[in-house]
């Protein structure tokens, strides 16, 4: 599934000269689906995206069966997929007993979520900011101890669909707080999709000022405006080289219902492509599995790129 010669590679200056994905589509993007997806095809997911390039794949979280139901089956789940030579499989953990139960199996990527405002605190954690950060600040601290590498998500960095506008110091300073705890990476959120450029540029300008590296940051934008192109760009060039993407677009977020898909990786792999960008991924066997997964969904991928170039095959 690939177009031979397209698109055109044209480089635009300051750009970086390589992206690593950090892939979604098998934690993000399968958790609001309403109805149970097999462990044995989320394993499958998995190893087909690893075995189309990319080298960073969230498998699952270990949050309580509860409050996200999809991903019940973390501990069948990771133990699958665990041995994929050269795959960092990161995984979220909503407190120190999620912690426990990553750690037992091996986990050694660990990935904290926060947020920007008190009211999706509240909606997702039924905690202000400032103790949702207590609370994961032993996560952190025990998760470096063992070795492990530690992702910093912040949720709601542009908008909130109860609050509004984000102001960017209040952003600024939860940033700093997951970095001061020992966050090796943060990722900043797009939650409901409403970022436009010149914002994502003002929020990085003043990460840039709060001293916090433009090499510890990742962007995770949704696609509800169709901005989260245009704000990849704006982050990419002032810097940042790590963008989540969820393979067929797949995601939402089970509570702040507004939020639509994630940026697509194969839309995302295609502007990259363009740019002369490299991020080591087969388009053409991404696309095939996110066909592949569409179809175990019983819907079609909401992927431009994956539409495009399924139809080219048929």
């Amino acid at each position: 599934m690939t177009v031979d010669g397209l698109p055109m590679t044209v480089p635009a200056p300051g750009l970086p000269a390589r992206v690593r994905i950090h892939e979604v589509g098998a934690r993000d993007g399968l958790q609001n689906e309403k109805a149970t997806v097999p462990t044995e095809v989320k394993a499958e997911f998995i190893r087909r995206l690893a075995d189309a390039g990319l080298t960073t794949i969230e498998a699952t979280s270990f949050v309580h069966p509860k409050w996200v139901p999809q991903l019940a089956d973390a501990e069948q789940l990771f133990p699958q997929v665990s041995d994929l030579p050269g795959v960092a499989l990161p995984v979220l953990v909503p407190n120190e007993r999620g912690l426990d139960r990553a750690l037992a199996l091996g986990a050694s990527r660990i990935a904290v979520f926060a947020s920007a405002t008190e009211s999706f605190a509240k909606a997702n954690l039924n905690r202000t900011v400032d103790e949702a950060l207590a609370m994961f600040e032993p996560v952190v601290s025990r998760a470096r101890a063992e070795g492990g590498h530690v992702r910093g998500y912040l949720s709601m960095c542009f908008g909130d669909p109860w609050e509004g506008p984000v102001p960017v110091p209040q952003v600024v300073r939860v940033c700093r707080a997951l970095m001061d705890m020992g966050c090796d990476e943060l990722s900043l959120g797009d939650t409901i999709g409403v970022a436009t450029p010149g914002h994502v540029r003002d929020l990085l300008t003043a990460l840039d000022a709060a001293r916090i590296p433009v090499s510890a940051l990742g962007v995770h934008f949704h696609d509800t405006y169709g901005q989260a192109l245009a704000n990849t760009l704006a982050a990419l060039q002032h810097g940042v080289s790590t963008v989540d993407a969820s393979a067929g677009g797949l995601g939402g977020c089970p509570y702040a219902k507004s939020a639509t898909g994630n940026l697509a990786t194969e839309d995302l792999v295609w502007m990259l492509r363009g740019l002369g960008i490299d991020t080591g991924v087969d388009l053409g066997r991404l696309t095939a599995t996110s066909v592949w997964m569409a179809e175990h969904l019983g819907r079609p991928s909401p992927s431009r790129t994956v539409r495009a170039l399924s139809h080219k095959e048929q």
